[in-house]
């Protein structure tokens, strides 16, 4: 049992290691680099809340997990949706928060939107051990994208529904341990996005990537 052990504290230190987001203080200002945000923090809230999660409701248990394959394959599958469902809430806030008060439709939020999900999507569902519903989530998105006011609501903590959700659907717990977690799993997301959202309105320059998208629509062909 002393390899088991050893073995699960080395990977949870690596993941730790992975999860750490570095302190940037370069402008978020163009169309890849808002994506690139909305990639690479929606991966990081889903692997940290899915992992300490899953960590803290198995408890002394933790180390057995690493003996159990099956299990294995489930957190792995459970990355990828939970990743989904962090994805979609980040992508409509940081594109309703850089678009803020810019001189853009919202037919020009919804695409940048959408654009924002399919590329993490994409880049992420390879990552899943089993077919990977890419289509139906990217089907999905757009009918929330249908029904949300950028104005307002899309702007706001409230509107993160999509990754608590999906933490506590995708979670490899029992369903009998889960059925007491509903306010331990929204709690779990609600505390991390936080830091995500300020670190983003501190760095974001919404007029460069309004001025970016309008230039690449002139230069569409008709």
């Amino acid at each position: 049992m002393s390899w088991i052990l050893q073995k699960a504290g080395y990977w949870w230190r690596e993941i730790a290691c992975r999860l750490t987001i570095r302190h940037e203080t370069t402008p978020i200002d163009s169309i890849e680099q808002l994506q690139e945000f909305v990639t690479t923090r929606a991966t990081y809230v889903a692997q940290k809340t899915l992992f300490t999660y899953v960590r803290a409701r198995m408890g002394t248990r933790y180390p057995r997990m690493f003996e159990d394959e099956a299990l294995m394959t489930s957190l792995n599958i459970a990355k990828v949706h939970v990743f989904a469902g962090c994805l979609s809430d980040l992508a409509i806030y940081a594109v309703g928060m850089a678009l803020h008060d810019q001189p853009l439709g919202n037919d020009a939020r919804r695409m940048l939107a959408m654009q924002c999900y399919e590329t993490g999507l994409h880049e992420n569902a390879a990552a899943c051990p089993s077919e990977f519903p890419e289509r139906d989530y990217i089907e999905s998105f757009g009918k929330r994208l249908d029904e949300t006011d950028w104005r307002t609501a899309a702007l706001q903590p409230e509107n993160f529904t999509a990754s608590p959700r999906a933490l506590r659907r995708w979670a490899p717990i029992a369903e009998d341990l889960k059925k007491y977690d509903g306010e331990i799993v929204r709690n779990s997301v609600r505390f991390t996005w936080p830091d995500i959202r300020a670190d983003f309105r501190k760095r974001v320059d919404g007029a460069a990537i309004c001025a970016e998208w309008a230039r690449l629509e002139a230069e569409a062909p008709a």
